[in-house]
């Protein structure tokens, strides 16, 4: 199951992101945490000291190759697109954490093993758009196999961002963490409104939280798809200033929130083949948009129409 963590800046959607991420941990679920944000806060929220892992969008040449596999509809790893779909021959991916991908571009902290997008570089500055990063994320989990019982947490761009690309329809359930205020509330009102017509099942986290009228407020704006709130938390604040406890130890009501979290996530169910449809939607938009153009190809033709990913579709040999 995919669980995508939205909201405008500083509304805490990296430290939610980064505590469910260690409670499914420490229930002993099979986890991977992405830092979808150029932002890098995800590794230091779960506790990681030291250099971030490799990151993904860094790697971009190899990363397609590797995904490209023996695709005969994908010319070379230079014709692949943000976007590009699976197809027969494409070197599907599984939580292994001993596969390849994983063992190149991961690391754990605090019992969670994480990816990351990576953030700008110098060359990078004035030249790039951060989606150039963040199609890596894309990429990833659109050749991606998550199992029954594996979940997969993404921190992901601020706002509305996301919308810039078909990163945000690839979520079993998209958590929007908001602030009981006008500007909170605001981002959640453009989300949905965004996302109206594309499956996104979205609801929303109350974050700093301290009085009734703050989720009455809550409650009067956004009405049921109000999953929950975090009220004040001198758990977090410690864990803000580098003393991480077990999540078990967090304040009782807090701890309820990561509860209905888990139980709205895990009522989801994944349709492998309306999954798949919208990532080939989303490629032809952007084939036509500006992609065919870049790679002077008709990428129309890297859709393969019978194929359908998911558990039967993985290869023996795991990646």
């Amino acid at each position: 199951m995919r669980i995508a963590f939205v909201g405008k800046g500083g509304s805490g959607k990296t430290t939610s992101a980064a505590l469910f991420s260690r409670y499914l941990a420490e229930l002993g679920r099979p986890v991977l945490a992405i830092d979808a944000d150029i932002n890098q806060h995800l590794g230091q929220a779960l506790g990681h000291d030291g250099p971030p892992p490799r990151a993904l969008g860094a790697d971009l040449p190899w990363l397609k190759e590797h995904l490209r596999g023996s695709n005969p509809r994908i010319a070379g790893a230079s014709s692949m697109i943000k976007t590009t779909p699976p197809g027969p021959g494409s070197r599907l991916l599984d939580l292994d954490p001993e596969g390849e991908l994983l063992r190149r571009h991961s690391a754990v902290a605090g019992g969670v093993r994480h990816l990351v997008t990576g953030e700008f570089d110098e060359a990078d500055i004035g030249v790039s758009c951060y989606h150039s990063k963040t199609g890596a994320v894309e990429l990833y989990l659109n050749h991606l196999v998550d199992g029954p019982g594996e979940y997969v947490v993404v921190d992901m761009t601020a706002g509305a961002d996301a919308f810039a690309s078909g990163l945000f329809t690839r979520f079993d359930l998209t958590v929007l963490v908001s602030e009981p205020t006008r500007r909170g509330v605001g981002v959640y009102q453009q989300y949905a409104e965004h996302a109206r017509g594309h499956g996104v099942a979205l609801r929303v986290l109350g974050n700093k939280v301290t009085d009734p009228d703050d989720v009455t407020y809550l409650r009067e704006q956004v009405g049921d798809a109000l999953l929950g709130w975090f009220g004040q938390s001198a758990w977090v604040r410690a864990a803000e200033r580098g003393a991480v406890a077990p999540v078990g130890a967090l304040e009782p009501a807090n701890l309820a929130v990561l509860e209905a979290v888990l139980a709205a996530l895990d009522e989801r169910q994944r349709d492998w083949a309306a999954y798949h449809r919208g990532t080939v939607e989303f490629h032809l938009r952007n084939a036509a948009a500006w992609g065919n153009r870049a790679v002077g190809a008709d990428l129309a033709a890297q859709v393969d129409p019978d194929f359908v990913p998911g558990p039967g579709a993985l290869p023996t040999v795991r990646a």
